[in-house]
This record gives C-alpha cells, sequence and structure tokens, in this order.
C-alpha cells in the first residue's frame, strides 16, 4: 500500500519528497509476499468490483509499463452455493456485477458438470464464475514494480501532533520526520501506528494457513480457484495445488506469530477437498505458510482516506485478505486525495473513516 501510494504520486507528479518506512525490507514476513496473489471481481459491493477491475487492468498493464509479465491466469473465481440463502446471495451479486461489467456467469449444475466434470455436485444448487479478469497472479513482482522513491529501514514508534495534525513521526533509531500527509500503510499493525495519533481503529492481525499438496490423480483442465461452500478454496500452481480455508477459530494474533496451524489440512480442508472431487482423495501437503490479515472487525471492508478531524492522517487499512489486488486503486486514490484534495477516478468515500465513528458497516458478502 505504501509503494502504491508512493508509485502515484510520483506518476502525478507530485510536486514534494515522498518517504516510504519500512519495517522489513526484505518483505519476508509481509501480508505480499505470503498471500496467495489473487484478483476477483466477484463482490458484493459495486465499489470493490470497480477497484478489482483497475487492478486487473493495471496488472495486465505491467509488460508494457514495466517490461515485466505479471503472469495473470485468468482462470477465474468459481463461488459454489449448496443453499437457498447462498443462491440469492450469488445471483443478487451476479445482477451487481454484471451491472458493473463484470465479466461473470452463472452456471447451474449442468454446466457446472460440464465445465469442471472432476467435481461431485449433488448437493450444489448454483456455481458463480468469473470467465476473465480474475485468477492469481505475481503478487511479488507487483510490488517490486510498485517500488519509487525514498525508501528507509525503520519503524514508526511515536506521531507527534501540532494544531490538530500530524506535524512528524519518530523512528526507531531515534530520528524524527516532518510530514505535510501522513499514509498509515501498516497492515496488521495499523491499530498500532493509529494509536500513535490517539485514533482508535478496528484492525487486527489475524492468521491464514496456505497449503501446498501434490495430487496422485490432478484433474484436467484449465481449473479456476474454488471456492466450496465449506469456506475451503482451492486453486492449481503449476503442477501442485494450492489451498487454505476460513479458520473455525479465528483470533487476533501477535504480530510475529507466523506458526502455521496445520490442524487445519487433516481437520477441515481435506475432508472437504475430498468430498468435492475423487481426484482430491489421495493429496499430501509438501509445503505449508502463514500469512496475516489485516482484519477490519467492523465489516471487513477496507478503511481509506483522511480522518475525520485530523486531516493530514490518512488510512489505507483494514483489508482483510484484498489488500494485493486493492492496491492499484487504493494507491491511485490517495495520491488523487494528496495532490488535488479530492478522488477523481473512483469515490473512495464509502470506505472513509467515518463508518468507523458512527459504527456503521459496509458489509461484504463475498469473503474468503
Amino acid at each position: 500500500m505504501g509503494s502504491a501510494v508512493a508509485y502515484f504520486l510520483k506518476e502525478m507528479g507530485f510536486d514534494g519528497s515522498v518517504l516510504v518506512i519500512e519495517r522489513d525490507c526484505s518483505y519476508a514476513q509481509s501480508s505480499t509476499a505470503l498471500s496467495a496473489s489473487g484478483i476477483r471481481q466477484q463482490f458484493s459491493n459495486p465499489l470493490n468490483v470497480k477497484i478489482s477491475q483497475f487492478g486487473a487492468e493495471f496488472i495486465k498493464g505491467a509488460k508494457d509499463r514495466w517490461g515485466v509479465d505479471l503472469h495473470l491466469r485468468e482462470n477465474g473465481y468459481l463461488y459454489l452455493a449448496n443453499t437457498p440463502e447462498g443462491v440469492q446471495i450469488l445471483s443478487e451479486n451476479h445482477t451487481m456485477q454484471v451491472g458493473e461489467g463484470a465479466d461473470v456467469v452463472l452456471m447451474d449444475p449442468d454446466a457446472l458438470a460440464d465445465k469442471f466434470p472432476h467435481l461431485r455436485l449433488d448437493d450444489i444448487l448454483l456455481g458463480s464464475h468469473g470467465q476473465s479478469n480474475e485468477g492469481w497472479f505475481d503478487g511479488v513482482g507487483l510490488m517490486q514494480g510498485l517500488r519509487t522513491g525514498t525508501y528507509i529501514s525503520d519503524e514508526v514508534v511515536g506521531i507527534d501532533m501540532a494544531d490538530g495534525k500530524v506535524a512528524r513521526v519518530k523512528l526507531a533509531t531515534g530520528r524524527a520526520v516532518e510530514c505535510g500527509v501522513f499514509v498509515n500503510a501498516a497492515g496488521p499493525r495499523a491499530a498500532l501506528v493509529a494509536a500513535m495519533a490517539g485514533i482508535d481503529i478496528p484492525v487486527e492481525a489475524r492468521k491464514r494457513t496456505n497449503f501446498l499438496f501434490d495430487c496422485m490423480d490432478a484433474p484436467a483442465g484449465d481449473l479456476p480457484l474454488m471456492i466450496d461452500p465449506s469456506g475451503v478454496w482451492c486453486r492449481p500452481e503449476g503442477k501442485h495445488f494450492l489451498t487454505g480455508c476460513s479458520p473455525t477459530c479465528d483470533p487476533a494474533v501477535a504480530f510475529d506469530d507466523f506458526e502455521p496451524r496445520y490442524a487445519e489440512f487433516e481437520d477441515i480442508i481435506w475432508p472437504a477437498l475430498a468430498a468435492r472431487s475423487a481426484n482430491f482423495e489421495a493429496i499430501k501437503p509438501i509445503r505449508f505458510w502463514a500469512g496475516h490479515y489485516a482484519y477490519n472487525t467492523l465489516d471487513q471492508n477496507a478503511v481509506i482516506g483522511p480522518h475525520t478531524d485530523i486531516s493530514n492522517f490518512l488510512f489505507a487499512n483494514g483489508f482483510s485478505g484484498h489488500g494485493l489486488q486493492q492496491a492499484p486503486a487504493v494507491g491511485r486514490a490517495l495520491a488523487e486525495w494528496i495532490c488535488f484534495g479530492e478522488y477523481r477516478s473512483l469515490d473512495f468515500s464509502p470506505l472513509g473513516y467515518e463508518r468507523i465513528v458512527t459504527n456503521t458497516p459496509l458489509l461484504e458478502r463475498c469473503i474468503i
């Protein structure tokens, strides 16, 4: 997020200096490096659809822009519903998504069986499949492309206020940096940084474990990222498959807790995948790692833009697992706000901090 804002400030000809403060310039434990690097238009909120549409456009343009192919594999996301409530959600979302220009189709069990013959569909009532601009890509490549300007390896440990605004930030090395605008792009540590300015924000670190597994009898074809009704998701990753799930117990975790939840594979993931496809009955994990969601406990949507009272304190927080795909649009939006005092490409005001103050959730029904 910080790199995206810095990148678009440069693109817009910002007349000022830009400093990106990184706790760990290796990014070894960053959400970017540890994510599954997916992008989709299948959201229930129109703004989220538009945000990811720009993200897909930006990712596809990397070859011309930077000479780097980010390898967007447009196999799409496949949501499966096995209850009338799930069917209603997919149907209502589809109407909105298509209205926003998303290339998404609803598929009945016969159509699903024809396109994805490996799936067991006895309990499935409806599927929703993104046919383009959805899939997965080189997330670290996107981050590297966005890196521009001045970076320092340090950590913000304090914020000094003056006249109701952020005047300077204090760093762990003892340095103090004056600033005209401060962007909180601290990921899972967003609440910690905000508290330095006396601000409350409902963002905490939540752990997600990814498992790479080998499949004895891999299903053929260009498979999508499938989201099972159980909450288990699975997609191809080279000759293997990548999978994960929504934990049954999902507490906040310490910022340095990256211990994978190994039991999720045996207890949750494998039974769900084996039930969904005979091809997934004989599988074994070969690698696993945990990363952190910057989880917005209010509504699992991002908090973007200026604080209601501290006008030069900007939020880029609480993406709840969607940050990588949303980074290009968010970086552009905050750069617009800094340069012009307004959003010009997309109106991000529905994702503003005001809803945190009033405790008014902007709910998203397509969370994985």
